[in-house]
């Protein structure tokens, strides 16, 4: 009887053993599936605020070349009436030039 409680005690160990073993097993491999998801989420989630980033960066340096384009044009819009009005007080500037030439010349003389 002794032998029989000592052979069933030493077989329920052994089975213990090994579904301990089993059940750490099974566990390095959920750990090792978890770290791989983990992984490929992050490698994921990377992609996209890179590719998303691009974007942002596309947009906005579409955007400034726009705000650039309609900067230029008004500025250019701004210097042609700017000559426009120049050239209609040309004759009065030379006129008023000529005049105060010629009073400097006659203090002078």
């Amino acid at each position: 009887m002794k032998t029989e409680v000592l052979k069933s005690i030493k077989e329920t160990e052994a089975k213990s053993k090994s579904t301990i073993e089993a059940a750490q097993l099974a566990a390095e491999k959920t750990i090792s599936a978890a770290k791989q998801d983990a992984d490929a989420l992050i490698a994921k989630a990377t992609a996209v605020a890179e590719d998303y980033k691009k974007q942002r960066l596309l947009d906005a340096r579409n955007k400034a070349l726009t705000e650039h384009d309609a900067v230029v044009a008004q500025g250019k819009k701004d210097a042609e009436q700017l000559i426009k009005a120049g050239d209609k007080k040309l004759p009065q500037a030379t006129s008023l030039f000529v005049e105060r030439f010629k009073e400097k010349l006659h203090v002078s003389a």
